[in-house]
């Protein structure tokens, strides 16, 4: 599983400043990561910090952004249960919402959903 050459257009061309607007960025968001929501929520792998770091470095976006921003329960943003998932093996290619465990909730806008895999 790789986040390197995954297209963050869903995110940029969505998510923009100054004023970054909740509804946008966090639906941008959640489009982007569910269908990774197996791994960016497996806290034995280092997912979520991976694709938060390329997430904020195509977008720029301000540190915490994601993080401070979107939130719809205790355990962050939640993917609808019927998203299809990434399967390894199959290349990224950027498409629904993401639930990131406690554990990478420092690093990112949590989101609910999990996989054993190294990104």
């Amino acid at each position: 599983m790789s986040f390197e050459d995954a297209n963050y257009t869903i995110i940029t061309s969505r998510c923009k400043g100054p004023l970054y607007q909740p509804s946008l960025c966090c639906g941008a968001l959640k489009d982007f990561a569910c269908p990774y929501s197996t791994y960016i929520n497996d806290v034995t792998t280092n997912c979520a910090a991976t694709m938060f770091s390329y997430i904020n470095l195509y977008g720029k976006y301000p540190p915490g952004l994601f993080a401070n921003t979107c939130h719809e329960g205790d355990k962050g943003l939640s993917c609808p249960e019927d998203t299809p998932q990434v399967q390894p093996g199959q290349k990224a290619s950027g498409a629904a919402a993401v639930a990131a465990p406690a554990a990478a909730a420092a690093v990112a806008a949590a989101l609910a959903v999990s996989s054993i895999m190294s990104c």
